[in-house]
């Protein structure tokens, strides 16, 4: 079953960068939050949400850090 849900033009703009060519935006989610996890439980894994920032900010320095580990690897 599929449900509509209705998100901002800013999170959706950063929904679309960094979702993946193979990727539907379901996956996208899924990605960041995995299986089990709920927003608090993403809030205390990126406490600079918590602080008020600019969510499009903050996943681009945590999509640049993963890129940088993925390199490494």
């Amino acid at each position: 079953m599929t449900k509509t849900i209705s998100l901002s033009d800013e999170t959706y703009n950063c929904l679309k960068k960094i979702k993946r060519k193979p990727e539907s935006f379901s996956d996208v989610i899924m990605r960041l939050i995995g299986n089990k996890g709920g927003l608090t439980e993403i809030l205390n894994l990126y406490p600079e949400l918590k602080e008020g920032n600019d969510l499009e900010v903050v996943v681009e320095e945590y999509e640049k850090e993963f890129n940088t580990k993925q390199e490494k690897i």
